[in-house]
Parts: C-alpha cells; sequence; structure tokens
C-alpha cells in the first residue's frame, strides 16, 4: 500500500524461543482506524510495542510515514501518539506537569502548551483533579491523562493498546468520539482491544491475529460475507474466525 501511514512488513518477534509475532505485515493508510483483535497472548501488545518502537524486532521492520523504526526511529516516533495498556506516570508529578514534559519532549513551544492542554482537559473534564499528584488519580483518571498526551503534539498516527481500561462508559463514549474524529481528519488509528464494542461502529478494518499469526483481515462487511454470516457482529465473527 504506497500511501500507508503505517506498514508493517514480514514482522517476526522472538522471546527466547517463544514466538509472539510471526511474519506479520499489516498496512494501514490515512484516515483509517484498524483493529487489532485475538485471544490473550496472541501477540496483540507485542505488536503494539513493536511499532511504537519499544520492541526490537527479531526480523522485518515497521515503517510509520516511510521512516523506518529501526533506522530512523526518532523521524518515525515523532508521528506517533502512543496509548499503552498500562499508563506510566511519576506519581509526585501532577497530571499538568505531565503533560508539559510530554509536549518538551515532542518540541511543543510553551505557548502551544498553555493553549492545547486546557482544550484537551474539557474532553474528560480533568481540569478539576488535574494539578494534583498523579499518585492520587483513580485508574480511569490515569487513563484519561494517557489518552489526552497522545494527541498533545498533534500526531499523525495513534497507536492504541486497550484504550478504555479503567474507563467509565461516558468517558468510554468520549474516547471512541476522540479517535473517530481523529481519523475522519485524516488521521491513522491502529487500536488492539478485548473491548470488540468499543471499536465495531467505528474501526475501518479488522485483523485477527492467533497465535502471532494473522489469521484474517478486513472490513466487517468482507469478514460476514466469508463467514456466511450477514448481519452477524464483530463479537460473533471473532469467535467464527479464532475457534
Amino acid at each position: 500500500m504506497p500511501n500507508a501511514m503505517l506498514s508493517i512488513k514480514n514482522l517476526t518477534k522472538k522471546f527466547g524461543d517463544a514466538v509472539a509475532v510471526e511474519n506479520l505485515s499489516i498496512d494501514v493508510s490515512p484516515g483509517e482506524i484498524y483493529a487489532l483483535i485475538g485471544p490473550n497472548g496472541s501477540g496483540k501488545t507485542t505488536t503494539i510495542k513493536l511499532a511504537a518502537g519499544l520492541y526490537y524486532p527479531t526480523a522485518g521492520d515497521i515503517f510509520i510515514e516511510n521512516a523506518s523504526i529501526t533506522r530512523d526511529p526518532e523521524k518515525a516516533k515523532r508521528a506517533i501518539g502512543y496509548i499503552p495498556d498500562e499508563p506510566f506516570f511519576y506519581d509526585r508529578m501532577t497530571g499538568r506537569e505531565f503533560l508539559h514534559l510530554v509536549g518538551v519532549l515532542f518540541g511543543v513551544s510553551e505557548a502551544d502548551r498553555n493553549e492545547k492542554i486546557p482544550h484537551l482537559l474539557e474532553i474528560f473534564g480533568l481540569s478539576g483533579i488535574i494539578d494534583g499528584f498523579v499518585e492520587n488519580y483513580s485508574r480511569g483518571n490515569k487513563q484519561k491523562v494517557s489518552i489526552l498526551a497522545a494527541f498533545l503534539h498533534d500526531p499523525k498516527l495513534l497507536l492504541v493498546d486497550e484504550p478504555i481500561v479503567g474507563l467509565d462508559p461516558e468517558s468510554a463514549v468520549r474516547a471512541r468520539q476522540l479517535f473517530s474524529d481523529f481519523a475522519k481528519e485524516g488521521g491513522t488509528v491502529f487500536v488492539c482491544t478485548h473491548t470488540l464494542g468499543f471499536v465495531e461502529d467505528i474501526v475501518s478494518r479488522v485483523g485477527m491475529l492467533k497465535t502471532g499469526k494473522l489469521i484474517k483481515e478486513g472490513t466487517i462487511e468482507e469478514l460476514r460475507q466469508t463467514a456466511g454470516k450477514p448481519g452477524a457482529g464483530l463479537e460473533e465473527l471473532y469467535l467464527h474466525f479464532t475457534k
């Protein structure tokens, strides 16, 4: 796919003798939301961490806007907003200080940070808690700050691992709308999740992993046709192809 924002090419990752991801190839274009789903241990989180440059591949490569994550990591990572499965913070730092730190690391000017952060806080209504130490935040509020931090430097690609862990239903709806709007404006979203209902209404394509291999890929309608299940939801299709 020549215009892919994210291009995963023949990717393999081993941990000792264990193969976590095997010969995986996926292309995701601007404006797409691509959901990578599969059972526990299928390689979803490993794939996301490889794309974020947190793991080094055993074989193959990943390109972010044509920049290799292994050979030109700084250029590749500047295009990425990463939302991990477990938010990482410095506990004795306030949420606002953390957002400013992320902005500094990505080269966002102080003026731009001061303009963007209040607008981001409005998305989840965090203004009342953002100046308290992160160690006192609930799991859900930590997740919200982690999501907002990924948008601070205007990324072109979001890498999202289990985006709504700890979120209440209202916040989950807001997060889904945030990702949907980002894609409609030309951004690219690569998300792995067990919460299939979260992505079903907004996803462009789905990839199904099993034991580190991509076993099925397509739009939900294409997957329905392949399965011979008109009108099936993503959960039913997932169970059909991974049984």
